[in-house]
């Protein structure tokens, strides 16, 4: 069972280590591990075998289908909202951990919630600003070359521009077509 006070199972003796992984066991002196002292048990003086559960927030909470509980404690900062808090509980209902869907539909929550906070900024008094909260003009002031070869990502840098300014160009386009058809409709 998980969450448990206790460890779930006993670790494989130093003996039957050795016998199964070749080269096992140089690091066994505690002098040449600096967590040595870390790793021994001590009591902690628990006055718990399981530990106090947090209550579910009355929504519920999105959790894995590999667990059969939440964790005893998880966060509620920021509950899941909208188009993006469905599409994320719809990868959690659906979708096991060890899937690429699960992450894929995460990531894609993550964008439609990324492009709403983009839409909500253009409605208030400081909308985005995507020319200056690139760093673009940063980087053309500090040492452009330099910053770019010392990149790890060089061989991919050129698509950077298309990736942050791709989304505000077809959105732009996109008001453009609506703005056209609705004078076109008078």
């Amino acid at each position: 069972m998980a969450y448990t006070a206790d460890k779930p199972t006993p670790p494989p003796s130093a003996e039957e280590l050795r016998a199964r992984i070749p080269g096992w066991g140089a690091d066994l002196d505690p002098a040449d591990r600096p967590a040595f002292p870390k790793e021994q048990s001590l009591d902690l003086n628990a006055h718990w075998d399981f530990p106090d559960e947090q209550p579910e927030p009355p929504g519920g909470r999105e959790r894995s289908i590999e667990h059969g509980r939440l964790t005893p404690v998880f966060g509620t900062a920021q509950p899941l909202h909208g188009v993006s808090g469905a599409i994320r509980r719809y990868a959690y209902d659906r979708f096991s951990e060890a899937r690429a869907a699960h992450w894929l539909l995460l990531i894609a929550g993550d964008r439609v919630d990324a492009g709403g906070a983009h839409l909500r900024s253009l409605f208030s008094r400081h909308p985005d600003n995507p020319i200056t909260e690139t760093g673009v003009l940063a980087e053309r002031r500090w040492s452009p070359i330099g910053d770019r070869l010392g990149r790890a990502d060089v061989r991919h840098q050129w698509i950077d521009p298309f990736l942050i300014a791709g989304p505000w160009i077809l959105g732009a386009a996109g008001v453009v077509v609506v703005a056209r058809r609705l004078l076109r409709r008078r």
